[in-house]
């Protein structure tokens, strides 16, 4: 009630007090017992899984050199009058025809690139389109070429494989760990 006669009143204060609403479900980690348990679990388990995100950066790491070695320099693409032109195959002809040539907003041109691209990755979400870019790209300083370098889609599957879901059941089990 309070706080429906003071929502037109724009002072700070009541902002902040309007917050700790957010706060409530905690009430029902004290009230539970089960809640209790995973919570604890949770808290227990942090070392632990600070040893894993160790392991899965090194190994995301490993992952992005080879990203580097593989793709760097071809993720790159023409614009041409604010459209994509896929007819104009390489950086000079691009920019001779008044193109800019630049690359995708995904590439792994350096390594902090690489990483978060290998973190969306690990999201699943998009990574299709990511894979085939990098099998459309054909080599540095040429536009993509459609399925040019098809084998470029088993750095992908390999890092789905072992990056994202083989590393991150380390978490699981972490936790499993720990709970029990």
């Amino acid at each position: 009630m309070m706080d429906m006669t003071l929502s037109n009143v724009d002072i700070p204060a009541i902002k902040i007090l309007r917050l700790l609403r957010t706060l409530r479900p905690l009430r029902v980690i004290s009230h539970n017992r089960s809640m209790k348990l995973i919570v604890s679990a949770l808290f227990e388990s942090a070392g632990a899984i600070a040893n894993v995100v160790v392991v899965v950066v090194a190994c995301w790491l490993m992952f992005g050199i080879f990203g580097m070695n593989l793709f760097a320099g071809k993720f790159y693409y023409c614009l041409n009058g604010g459209i994509t032109d896929y007819s104009l195959l390489n950086m000079y002809a691009c920019e001779n025809a008044g193109g800019t040539w630049q690359p995708w907003m995904e590439n792994f041109d350096n390594i902090l690139q690489a990483m978060l691209v290998l973190f969306c990755e690990s999201s699943s979400e998009s990574w299709p389109d990511v894979m085939y870019r990098a099998m459309d790209a054909s080599a540095v300083d040429f536009g993509p070429q459609y399925e040019s370098q098809k084998m470029n889609g088993g750095f992908f599957i390999l890092f789905m494989l072992i990056g994202n879901f083989f590393l991150m059941n380390f978490f699981v089990g972490v936790l499993f760990l720990k709970y029990e």
